[in-house]
């Protein structure tokens, strides 16, 4: 008997037979067959058979990202994934290349996992997809308030690769009350996360229902403060997927261990296309109005929320991130054992300075000399993105110039003294503290190569 296989958005179906008696009743896009009528003895049906194929198969744009096979309970479609302990498969792919480790969370997953772009260089996990020569599916999230570049470059994607991405969209009546009562730039006030939460972490969550399986583009690199851990594949600790509950999100991380610079290295050897705002000094990118530009000596993720604190740094999409580093440091950036987070700006050209000793020099009207202070945070990555350029500073400071440099730890019990007395905002914060003035200066630009802090120094010496 003659078989024919159609192709949906989400499963492969329907299954039909050349005789017209026995029609399936359907159920969304699927038909599935109902046997109880037909004798087919030479037929062997088999999962193979109605196996899932990805959205990217099928032109036809889909307003979620949950697959129809979600809505069919029979148990001859329904895909059980193993049990399987992730904590000791990260450790066996650790050192596996990010085209292994896609295949791998392809091949085990199927339809049932997708690739979450963000419209940058991530791209690059749908250029490894591709390679693996399996199906994928990919989703976005459009928060309604990306740059007109990303949308062009969502458009250019789907065109490169032939695919339809799904899109995720905030809840419209959230929005409304959201921007009714606190205004379009709230979060410039009161902080990112509320907005956050409703145009991307909501949608996200919605998305991740209808799935078993996410792969992320995070790397170690791109926020030491909170992502130094990222394992290549993990339970996902803050979201849950089709089956509901803790631990029925498996969350991949192909790119964890790769540089950035290597990543730029392999979208241009591949000649991928890329986000024309990364021409215009953007790296990490995001929404329009919390994103900009990073400056020399910055870190990459310093062109996002650059009015906070760097560890409040993630949307909420990686949020298990901040809960690991919230329970297993205190205030002083330690962890709860032995471990302790490596001190920043280690040269003999810089003075450690203690509580009394700082409280000192802000007390001092007439100082022998001038005083360059940082307040810095050993964990915070934007702290560590400026070191050598202080250092550097610093050493060309020593000696004759007339100003000491010097750095206080202001994090743990001593932030909220650095707060009310020494004009802490963000990490890093940098002060001058001229001979004839009790009243430090604060360096307010972002620029913080060695060329702009000693312009900054020499206008003020």
């Amino acid at each position: 008997m003659a078989m024919a296989v159609t192709s949906s958005s989400a499963i492969s179906g329907p299954i039909s037979y050349a005789s017209s008696e026995h029609k399936a009743p359907q159920i969304g896009s699927f038909r599935p067959v109902d046997r109880s009528n037909v004798s087919l003895p030479s037929v062997s049906f088999s999962r193979r058979q109605c196996s899932v194929k990805p959205v990217n198969a099928e032109q036809k744009r889909n307003d979620s990202i949950v697959p129809l096979a979600a809505t069919v309970t029979s148990p001859e479609v329904a895909e059980k994934v193993e049990v399987e302990d992730y904590e000791q498969l990260s450790k066996d792919l650790e050192n596996a290349s990010p085209l292994e480790i896609m295949d791998k969370a392809l091949a085990k997953f199927g339809n049932d996992i997708a690739i979450a772009f963000s419209g940058a260089e991530d791209v690059a996990l749908i250029e490894y997809a591709r390679l693996t020569g399996r199906p994928f599916r990919v989703f976005s999230l459009d928060t309604g308030r990306l740059n007109p570049e990303t949308y062009q470059f969502f458009d250019a994607v789907e065109k490169h690769y032939g695919i339809r991405i799904e899109y995720m969209f905030p809840d419209a009546v959230e929005v409304q009350g959201l921007v009714r009562s606190k205004g379009l730039f709230s979060f410039y006030e009161d902080g990112h996360q509320e907005c956050c939460r409703v145009r991307k972490v909501r949608p996200l969550r919605r998305a991740l229902k209808g799935l078993r399986a996410w792969i992320t583009g995070q790397r170690k690199d791109q926020s030491p403060g909170t992502r130094a851990e990222v394992p290549v594949v993990q339970i996902d600790p803050a979201f849950e997927g089709l089956d509901g509950g803790v631990g029925s999100l498996v969350k991949w991380n192909p790119v964890a261990n790769v540089h950035g610079t290597d990543i730029w290295n392999f979208l241009r050897t591949m000649d991928v296309p890329v986000n024309s705002l990364h021409s215009r000094g953007y790296v990490s990118i995001g929404c329009e109005p919390c994103t900009r530009p990073v400056l020399p000596g910055q870190h990459e993720r310093e062109g996002r929320w650059w009015w906070e604190d760097a560890k409040a740094k993630e949307c909420g999409l990686h949020k298990g991130n901040l809960k690991q580093e919230d329970e297993n440091k205190n205030g002083n950036g330690q962890a709860n054992g032995t471990a302790t987070v490596s001190d920043l700006f280690e040269s003999q050209s810089l003075v450690t300075l203690s509580r009394n000793g700082i409280e000192n020099l802000a007390k001092l009207e007439n100082r022998k000399e001038a005083w360059l202070v940082v307040l810095y945070a050993p964990w915070c990555p934007f702290c560590q993105a400026m070191e050598g350029s202080f250092v550097e500073l610093a050493e060309k400071l020593a000696g004759s110039s007339g100003v000491k440099v010097g750095k206080f730890r202001a994090d743990g019990d001593e932030k909220e003294f650095a707060k009310n007395e020494l004009q802490l905002g963000s990490f890093p914060t940098i002060l001058f503290f001229p001979k004839h003035s009790s009243q430090p200066i604060k360096y307010s630009s972002e620029k913080r190569d060695v060329e702009s802090l000693m312009a900054f120094v020499n206008a003020l010496r």
